[in-house]
């Protein structure tokens, strides 16, 4: 067996480092989760899609007459490939299908049959394996967002005078926002959506706490008294803790309906806190109230005073006129009736209809208030409520902490699958709605599911959300690194997130929380850091979508090394005492250090190893993966090490990539993960490979081969020269041989900026750390023209040019190579369709696909008729509408495509017929061939056997019970598509078996389908092309980019410059042994800077170039300067890289010692070939006559502010005219200069820009009369 796997020597010295999670789990796994297509119908759980559907079903009518109900949903398979639609410009997608059932509740409608139909209800973008939508031939992400979870937050302000002000916010998930909080005045108040305020205690009065004694009962504030006179007496001097109201009822004769009402009328005999005197205990006696109620005299009080506060500012006396403050205060209109005023609070808060707080808030709710409702309880509670407002006085009082918006507790993810549930959502509400609508209308009509859906309402829900939502982003392709990481992007923007506008410096800054969860180093720089951030390398999110990160159990000092790392939410991790992963322990996992340094929370104590609870899993556990790629990391300030590992994600595809000597480790893990190679499924052998397909046959077992219908053979294709978005190319190799054993998961290809199966995003050079004659002044790089010449940083491009045939009022446009007025020269590479030929050289100007397009004229003349009949139709009606090159294209055809729909004429139909006619027979064979390999396997397992009854999807028997299997019974069951899941027979090994056959049988049957369907389309419609478009006609250029001057490279620790001198190979400076070095950087740029990693990486990659060598050397546990002094030496080179080099133009030698060694450098995808623009004529704005600007419009260079200011100092004023006139928009003046220059004569005078002219109007525009005098 050859392995194609580099070893490299690793310098880690943590024990037990557990393997990754799946880098892309983050995607694939919540987008599986949603559609749930693996789990078979009866076992879904309720989730995802599944659970969508459950909440907007089932629908009924307003008279609950007609009930339409789920049951259950299916795809069909894909109409196309991922490539077919990447290449037609079409969104990979499958049909979806709902299950639906139709009933009639209404004994009237006793002819009324229940219906169970199948419904289609639009196609939806399917994700690709790699985690990635194909929509509208681009490959796009769908970012996950970090967002502010739902649940209770306290949180404190202050007012402009210095007053703590303290409110408790719940956030639901959806539904309306209330918010309970304090004012200057000790006052609480209930916001509600943040509009609306109310006193607290109106709110309690509404949700049934009527009277003053009930709203202080729970508070436990006030003590009842029973009035009498002696009694009464004891408690003079003391507080009244509620109003002594007098009540009475007065009848009244309604005018519209002549009823006598009852109304209750309250007097206030004595208001809230008058202290009692012999007066008062009079009034309180004549008021005949039974009892009143007084201040408890305890400390408690202090604490409470708000509510008394609150209390007082309550306009309110019972819940009847608390639902109508509220009422008036949410509608600012009377309540029509009570009923209608007790409702508006049910809907806002106690509805599941409109309020929901999801099962992440409630249970955040109960986590945070220590309550245990039910988590199926996931509307507002009175006991939450009440919960709140304690909870907020206890803060007031100074008891309790209020919450940190930013720990990671407070913040979850909401990955694709909510984010597509959540658009779901939104798409069946509509639907109901319609169908709510089309039941009410078809009142005693006969109607169906089908009769009642509109397709168009959910996919176009679901279609705006890939191409428009803020979080669907066109993926960077540029190389595996960057798909991977855009995967793995948390953003905290988008809808429901926040702005960058609002964003301050605490939202954006590093937590503790982020620990091993969200990565301290990876975000951009800019307007965005801190709000798009990277996933941890061992980060996961849960199930409630908070992020996780494992740790090791310790107990009693001892790491439990043995078991499976325990995964910790930032909640759970609370409080714990968690050691580093590189702390000093025997084998057995026992801490040997005396005291080891721990981080509890933001702090980092220095304990006992007895007191610790957890330890970290590996050292790399902090960073994301881009981080995690950068050796010696720990030596490098973290500024630059940001940049690094952001242009590590734009370094551009070599034609020949190659690993890092000096690596991480994780290299091959991120190639393997990015799902652009090819893996092994399984173990086996090649049987046959070459620079297209490898083909493997795979072990398997009889069983595994009873119940599958696929041969043991699979073929993969490799990619060839693929444009990705970028423009980059993907071209795949294989690196086996035909005859190798392979294992599971094994990489069989390389390329696309890998080698041999790890991540190769650059080329190690030789580098030296000397300034060169002031060539590499400001980060300035010179390079060897030999690595130029050896193709070391040559890349491959691929531009595709596509151009549509459309149908005009005037006629159909054409693909031609008969081009009017064309040279014969010009169309020499165009076949008879007008496309350039496939390996043709293309040139600025070059006819790519040739096209005439239809052209107005006027009515022709009868004789230009009787012309045009006699010689054809072609005389000058039409004009050349060809695809150019565009002014910087230089490249070689690499791939055309024309991609047309079927015209029919009755010939062709005919043809057509008899086509479909031999498919249909085609696939009939196959469909039986199909069934009777069923048949005959079925048979082999189940022969001898006695049926336990196996029933179809309909309840009916097909196979009877007790009865023994023979082939005939077998032969006899029409569909074996459509028989439930049971038991066949009594022995539970068998059943598996028969279940995993037919189970593999529907795949397949599935396949067959989806193939036929496919091809039957192909004969009667031709390609799928957007409407109004017949044809589209596609070129692929490829352009081989070698390394120029003016192109940025960077290594991997932000050292980045611009190449500025391609010296001669032999005019570099060499070593004492005649070696020139590839590359010259200024040793300026790493003190300042304080990126120290490229020096380490610097010399052991000398040294491991010298033995032949590959490292792995893991960030935060990488090799010590005394490892990479011990193998510098075995290598024999200098210490530290420093030693003398020689002048290649003299030959003498350099007087100080310089460091020298092996660098890892990048080449980006910044290019000077894609930026290097000039002007000479091109348009010009329509308003200001001025040149466009930019090098897509062919713009010019500003002549700005500063740069007249250079020309005024220099006196310059004939050019500094020259340049704001004639040059820009003098229109007049242009023209003329033009003649001037073509018949030779002196330049004129300028005239007036059109500018001012601009301005005149603008001031006319104000209403000024503005006039020039001469």
């Amino acid at each position: 067996m050859i392995t194609n796997q580099t070893e490299r020597l690793n310098f880690a010295s943590t024990k037990n480092i557990p393997n990754y999670p799946d880098f892309l789990d983050v995607q694939v796994k919540s987008f599986q989760d949603f559609f749930q297509l693996e789990t078979k119908s009866d076992e879904r759980g309720n989730e995802g899609l599944y659970n969508t559907f459950m909440e907007n079903f089932p629908i009924t009518d307003t008279r609950n007459n007609f009930v339409l109900e789920f049951l259950d949903y299916f795809v069909d398979p894909p109409r196309y490939t991922i490539q077919e639609c990447i290449e037609r410009g079409l969104t990979h997608s499958v049909p979806l299908k709902a299950r639906l059932k139709l009933y009639c509740t209404d004994p009237e409608h006793e002819d009324f049959e229940t219906i169970v139909q199948d419904v289609y209800l639009g196609t939806i973008p399917y994700m690709t394996p790699s985690g990635t939508f194909v929509i509208n031939g681009a490959e796009r992400v769908v970012v996950s967002q970090l967002h502010r979870s739902p649940g209770v937050f306290f949180g404190q302000s202050f007012h402009a005078n210095g007053t703590k002000l303290y409110s408790a916010r719940v956030i639901p998930f959806k539904g309306s926002w209330i918010e309970f909080s304090t004012d200057i005045n000790s006052v609480m108040y209930a916001y509600i959506d943040r509009k609306k305020k109310l006193p607290v205690t109106t709110l309690f009065r509404a949700i049934g706490f009527e009277r003053d004694k009930d709203i202080l009962e729970i508070f436990d504030l006030a003590e009842e008294i029973k009035v009498s006179k002696t009694g009464l007496k004891k408690y003079i001097g003391r507080k009244l803790a509620a109003r002594v109201l007098n009540t009475w009822h007065e009848d009244f004769v309604d005018e519209d309906t002549g009823e006598v009402v009852s109304i209750e009328r309250n007097e206030i005999i004595l208001d809230r806190d008058t202290i009692i005197d012999k007066d008062n205990v009079e009034e309180i006696i004549d008021s005949n109230v039974k009892s009143i109620l007084l201040h408890k005299e305890d400390n408690n009080q202090v604490d409470y005073s708000i509510i008394h506060n609150t209390l007082q500012k309550d306009p309110t006396n019972s819940e009847k006129e608390a639902v109508e403050h509220i009422y008036r205060q949410l509608r600012n209109a009377e309540p029509p009736d009570e009923e209608t005023a007790r409702g508006i609070i049910d809907k806002l808060f106690f509805s599941d209809q409109r309020y929901n707080l999801g099962e992440v808030g409630r249970y955040r709710i109960n986590k945070k208030l220590g309550l245990d409702t039910p988590m199926e309880k996931q509307v507002l509670t009175k006991e939450d409520i009440i919960t709140i407002v304690k909870y907020l006085i206890e803060l007031i009082n100074a008891k309790a902490d209020i919450d940190d918006i930013d720990h990671l507790s407070n913040r979850r993810v909401r990955t694709v699958g909510e984010q597509l549930s959540q658009q779901f959502g939104v798409g069946l509400a509509r639907m109901a709605r319609t169908i709510r609508e089309r039941m009410n209308v078809r009142d005693n009509e006969v109607f169906t599911p089908i009769d009642l859906i509109n397709a168009k309402t959910l996919s176009s829900v679901i279609n705006s959300f890939f191409g428009t939502n803020q979080l669907s982003q066109f993926m960077d392709q540029t190389n595996p690194l960057a798909e991977i990481t855009h995967k793995r992007r948390l953003s905290a923007l988008g809808p429901g997130g926040l702005s960058r506008e609002r964003a301050g410096f605490e939202v954006r800054d590093v937590h503790y929380t982020h620990y091993g969860r969200l990565c301290p180093i990876e975000t951009p720089e800019g307007p965005n850091i801190g709000l798009i951030s990277s996933l941890g390398v061992y980060a996961k999110v849960n199930g409630m979508g908070f992020i996780e990160t494992p740790y090791r159990k310790v107990t009693n000092g001892v790491v439990d090394l043995t078991s499976t790392p325990i995964y910790l939410s930032a909640e759970e991790e609370e409080g714990m005492l968690i050691s580093q992963a590189n702390i000093k322990m025997d084998d057995s996992g026992k801490i040997t250090a005396e005291n080891v340094i721990a981080r509890m929370e933001g702090d980092f104590p220095v304990i006992d190893p007895i007191k610790v609870d957890y330890a970290d899993v590996a050292p790399n556990q902090i960073a994301s993966i881009s981080a995690s790629l950068i050796p010696f990391l720990e030596h490098d300030d973290a500024n630059r090490a940001l940049m690094g590992s952001n242009m590590m994600r734009q370094a551009v595809p070599l034609i020949r990539p190659e690993a890092p000597i000096v690596g991480t480790g994780l290299e091959r893990q991120v190639a393997s993960d990015s799902r652009v190679l090819i893996n092994a499924e399984g173990d086996g052998v090649i049987e046959y490979v070459d620079a297209n397909i490898i083909t493997i046959k795979y072990d398997r077992s009889e069983e595994e081969r009873m119940v599958s219908f696929e041969s043991d053979e699979k073929t993969y294709n490799l990619i060839k020269f693929r444009k990705t978005n970028q423009g980059t190319s993907i071209n795949l190799k294989p690196i086996v041989r035909k005859g190798d054993r392979v294992v599971l998961g094994q990489v069989l290809s390389e390329g696309y900026a890998t080698q041999n199966g790890e991540l190769a995003l650059g080329r190690n050079l030789k580098v030296a750390f000397m300034p060169w004659k002031g060539y590499n002044f400001e980060d300035a790089i010179v390079i060897s023209e030999k690595v130029v010449r050896d193709d070391i940083f040559t890349s491959i491009h691929v531009d595709d040019y596509s151009l549509e045939v459309r149908d005009t009022k005037l006629g159909n446009e054409e693909l031609t190579n008969d081009i009017p007025n064309v040279s014969e020269e010009a169309t020499k590479d165009l076949d008879e369709n007008g496309m350039i030929r496939i390996g043709a050289e293309v040139k600025p100007g070059d006819i790519l696909i040739g096209k005439i397009t239809p052209k107005g004229e006027s009515d022709p003349t009868p004789e230009e008729k009787l012309l045009r009949a006699i010689f054809g139709d072609k005389a000058g009606d039409v004009k050349d509408a060809s695809l150019k090159a565009s002014p910087s294209l230089h490249g070689v055809v690499l791939d055309k495509k024309l991609f047309a729909r079927a015209v029919k004429d009755k010939r062709k139909r005919t043809q057509d017929k008899d086509a479909l006619g031999a498919l249909e027979m085609e696939f009939e064979v196959k469909f039986v061939e199909l069934k009777d390999k069923l048949i005959e396997k079925l048979f082999l397992i189940v022969n001898g056997k006695t049926s336990q009854g196996v029933m179809n999807d309909l309840g009916e028997e097909v196979l009877p019970k007790g009865k023994k299997y023979t082939q005939k019974m077998l032969n006899a069951v029409e569909d074996f598509a459509h028989l439930s899941k049971g038991q066949w027979v009594a022995d539970d090994a068998t059943n598996k078996m028969v279940n995993d056959l037919i189970h593999s049988y529907k795949i397949k049957l599935n396949d067959l389908q989806g193939a036929l369907r496919r091809e039957k389309f192909t004969i009667t419609v031709g390609d799928e092309l957007p409407a109004g478009i017949l044809k589209l006609a596609k070129v692929y250029i490829a352009k081989k980019r070698k390394l120029k001057v003016g192109d940025k490279m960077a290594g991997r620790h932000g050292n980045k410059g611009i190449v500025a001198r391609i010296v001669r190979h032999e005019d570099m400076p060499f070593l004492e042994d005649g070696t020139p070095v590839d590359i010259v950087l200024n040793p300026l740029g790493v003190p300042s800077r304080m990126n120290i990693g490229q020096i380490y990486e610097t010399v052991l990659g000398w040294a491991g170039q010298n033995l032949g060598r590959k490292f792995a050397t893991p960030i935060f546990d990488g090799a010590s300067l005394d490892q990479i002094n011990e193998l510098t030496d075995e290598a024999g080179i200098p210490r530290f890289g420093h030693t003398h080099l020689y002048d290649g133009g003299t030959g003498e030698r350099f007087h100080q010692a310089a460091t020298v060694g092996v660098i890892y450098m990048l080449k980006l995808g910044h290019m000077v070939d894609d930026k290097m623009h000039a002007r000479s004529i091109g348009p010009y704005s329509l308003i200001t006559q001025q040149p466009l600007g930019g090098k897509a419009q062919f713009g010019g260079q500003r002549f700005g502010e500063m740069e007249v200011w250079a020309l005024e100092a220099y006196g310059a004023s004939s050019t500094l005219r020259e340049i704001l006139t004639v040059k820009s928009d003098d229109v007049i003046g242009r023209a003329k200069t033009y003649e001037a220059i073509v018949k030779g004569e002196s330049m004129p005078e300028p005239g007036l820009p059109e500018s001012f002219n601009v301005l005149m109007h603008e001031l006319k525009g104000l209403g000024l009369d503005i006039r020039l005098e001469e």
